[in-house]
């Protein structure tokens, strides 16, 4: 027989010669002490020559691949084995089998694998069904990192911001990352098929190793560059933590070129500046609203995504999206760039048609500081819920809110939570006493609004083009003295919610329960219930003047019913789309340095008097020749030379009077050259001559 065969019956081929000590051993420990002790037996043959320590010998290295995915029973050459020693000694290729002197170390090596592999898979089982029952572990035997990330921290004492507890006030601020994908929402209405279809040859060149959560990057974006934008954590407290984008030394510089690129009022020089720093935030946001104006909606939505991308792309790794307690303060103006993106992206995606990917982008905004409520998200959440028809959500949040906030004095929650509860009266699929309660709560509360809103109903019914009753329509409570009696303030947020808001109206059993109601309403005004008195005498005191924060809504809404009842002094400031009307309180991190502008160069006025005396100077020359005069001396004496100079000029001033000449020597006024009789003659002769 050859060599290569002996080698074969005595498993000494390539890849299965025995490891030396200590190499490659797969240490097994159990709880159980019989099994463990049954792992440390091996044939006296192949036992390792360091035998004070605990485990298997692993004589080929491929058994341990793949080992905890092994299930089932392995397979040798076609049989199974039951978990006893086979004899692996056996010739393949259809050789004869042959016995030597070695056939005992091969069985022994064979028998020793088995035992091994068979007492692996027996661990493996054991403890993947320990995990299942347990459920310490999701599919696949991987750990959820979530719960990873948090075990971990526990154990260093790190203070990681989660979702709140249940019953606390924030938990209806929780968003889901799965809804922020308007991907997901897609695919619910028109097949993974139709949606993946375009995304998946885009997959096979992507540039970016990074994905996000709220944009996915694009490869016709520019190639990303951290442009000095970044994140730090201010505090942390009551559950809650602070953050704040932070603008470095080369992105200040950036903002400031920026800011004049916006007082020159030319868009191209925004795309200037985009091409040097492409991911400049506020250009990105200000160069789409230019875009969005000149209807080029797709581009201006690519914008903001980018945006969004690079803001993300500086998030601090405790900041999440997700939990509802990370805050951002508005009065930071590197903060609102953040809120501004969101909501843009929000309204993007509504138009688009995915109002639930728009609802979770309205919470998001919401819960980065749901107190002050800077962008007002509050008038906006209903209207969202109801087209997702989240009905539920918009009704835990009232629920939830209505003790510290008081949501039923706004408009649009008065009428859209009624709305919401007649709309899930209507769903077959629950019970009939969840029906019949449902619609009594939607009655009791549509009267409610009706009665403290009484100026929604006409309006509501001419944008759903139905034509009232006559009793109702001339009638003192619902007729037109119940608009002209609304504050501005009132009637602004009114206009609001039936500019966005009237469609939800249009179905024909809303429109015949809402009828029910309000003649409810006109019995009970009719009747001198007390309730009618004190919700007049509440609008007059509640509705004085709007906030600040309410007029942002407004101008970032672009409802024009709601834009035309904005006061004067709103309507007259310049309204940038970076930034619409910022907070008296604002916390500079920075400042923008002033401009060196050269005198003669910008300054009209100094132009002209400089034009009509050569030896007039300004300000800023005198103090670089003087060499340091105090500011309010150097301004006075520069405003005298100014008046002496202009006193003077006056006084060169000589005035005709044309009437005194003409009293004095009248022949002299109608030859005002001075030119003789016989000259004059002379002239006029030479001119018939031309004649």
């Amino acid at each position: 027989m050859s060599r290569r065969a002996l080698r074969r019956l005595r498993g000494k081929q390539r890849g299965q010669e025995p490891l030396g000590p200590g190499a490659l051993q797969f240490v097994l420990r159990e709880d159980d002490d019989a099994e463990e002790e049954g792992l440390k037996q091996e044939p006296a043959g192949r036992r390792p020559r360091d035998t004070g320590k605990e485990g298997v010998c692993v004589n080929n290295r491929f058994e341990l691949i793949n080992t905890e995915e092994l299930e089932e029973e392995p397979v040798v050459n076609g049989d199974k084995l039951d978990c006893v020693p086979t004899d692996r000694g056996r010739a393949s290729h259809g050789r004869t089998e042959t016995k030597t002197d070695g056939d005992g170390a091969g069985k022994s090596a064979a028998s020793e694998q088995s035992n091994s592999s068979c007492k692996l898979r027996k661990k493996r089982k054991q403890q993947k069904s320990r995990k299942k029952v347990t459920g310490e572990a999701p599919e696949n035997g991987q750990e959820d990192i979530d719960h990873i990330l948090e075990r971990i921290e526990d154990n260093c004492g790190v203070a990681r911001p989660g979702p709140p507890p249940l019953g606390s006030r924030k938990h209806v601020l929780h968003v889901e990352h799965r809804h922020l994908n308007p991907d997901t929402e897609l695919k619910r209405y028109f097949g993974a098929r139709a949606i993946l279809g375009e995304q998946r040859p885009r997959q096979r060149q992507r540039m970016y190793p990074k994905s996000m959560w709220l944009t996915n990057p694009k490869s016709t974006w520019p190639r990303y560059s951290k442009p000095g934008l970044s994140m730090r954590l201010l505090e942390t407290k009551k559950g809650g933590s602070t953050f704040a984008f932070e603008h470095s030394e080369e992105y200040q510089q950036v903002q400031h070129r920026f800011l004049m690129a916006v007082e020159s009022m030319e868009p191209n020089n925004i795309v200037v500046l985009l091409q040097t720093t492409p991911y400049h935030v506020d250009s990105l946001l200000q160069l789409s609203d230019a875009c969005r104006l000149q209807e080029d909606q797709e581009m201006a939505r690519d914008l903001i995504e980018r945006a969004l991308y690079s803001m993300e792309y500086a998030f601090h790794p405790l900041f999440s999206l997700t939990s509802g307690t990370c805050r951002l303060d508005y009065r930071r103006p590197e903060n609102r760039s953040f809120y501004l993106a969101l909501y843009k992206q929000m309204t993007f995606l509504e138009k688009r048609g995915c109002p639930r990917t728009a609802l979770e982008y309205c919470k998001l905004i919401l819960s980065l500081e749901p107190d002050e409520d800077p962008l007002c998200m509050l008038l906006m959440v209903d209207h969202l819920a109801l087209r997702a028809r989240n009905y539920e959500y918009l009704i835990c949040l009232f629920q939830e809110w209505e003790a510290h906030r008081n949501l039923s004095q706004l408009p649009n929650f008065a009428f859209s939570v009624p709305l919401a509860y007649f709309l899930l009266s209507q769903q077959i699929n629950r019970p009939q006493h969840e029906l019949s309660s449902a619609r009594e709560k939607a009655s009791f509360l549509i009267r409610q609004a009706l009665t403290m809103f009484p100026g929604v109903l006409m309006p509501l019914l001419e944008y759903c083009s139905v034509r009232p009753d006559s009793t109702i329509a001339s009638h003192h409570f619902f007729g037109p003295n119940a608009q002209i009696s609304q504050s501005p303030a009132l009637s602004q947020l009114v206009s609001l919610y039936l500019g966005r808001s009237h469609f939800l109206w249009k179905e024909a059993a809303i429109m015949g329960w809402l009828e029910e109601n309000v003649r409810e309403v006109v019995r009970a005004v009719d009747s001198g219930d007390p309730a009618v008195g004190a919700c007049e005498s509440r609008r007059r005191v509640l509705y004085q003047r709007a906030p600040r924060n309410i007029h942002r809504h407004v101008v970032l809404s672009e409802v024009k019913e709601a834009i035309a009842t904005l006061p004067p002094d709103v309507t007259t400031q310049s309204v940038m789309g970076f930034d619409p009307l910022p907070p008296a309180d604002t916390i500079y991190s920075y400042v923008r340095p002033e401009r060196q502008t050269p005198v003669g160069q910008a300054n009209t006025v100094a132009l002209f008097f400089r034009s009509l005396l050569p030896n007039y100077t300004t300000e800023g020359q005198l103090e670089e020749e003087g060499g340091g005069i105090a500011d309010g001396l150097d301004r006075v004496q520069g405003l005298n030379r100014l008046m002496i100079a202009v006193r003077e000029m006056m006084a060169n001033f000589q005035f005709n009077d044309l009437d005194l000449l003409h009293r004095e020597n009248p022949e002299d006024l109608d030859n005002p050259e001075g030119l003789g009789q016989g000259e004059g003659e002379d002239e006029d002769q030479g001119e018939g001559e031309w004649d």
